[in-house]
């Protein structure tokens, strides 16, 4: 079953939603449609993947402060 959702908006942005589903030769409906399921499936801040720095902690590679981590380095190469 489908549920309305009524939102006002100022004519120009009236104007470019239905600019963009004219580009994308969908409904104005359709085209906010898969904008919304578009945004609220992408990954959020401070979610595990939603970045790179994120990807990296996710990786449980092993981390120090960075005098040691090229002092342990140097060590190796000798």
């Amino acid at each position: 079953m489908s549920h309305r959702l009524q939102v006002l908006v100022s004519p120009e942005l009236d104007a470019k939603l239905g600019r963009e589903a004219q580009r994308s030769r969908v409904s104005k409906g359709e085209w906010v449609r898969q904008v919304l399921i578009a945004a609220v499936d992408r990954p959020r801040i401070g979610s595990v993947g939603s970045n790179a720095i994120n990807r990296l902690a996710s990786l449980g590679a092993p981390t120090a402060d960075i005098n040691r981590m090229l002092a342990e380095i140097e060590t190796g190469r000798q």
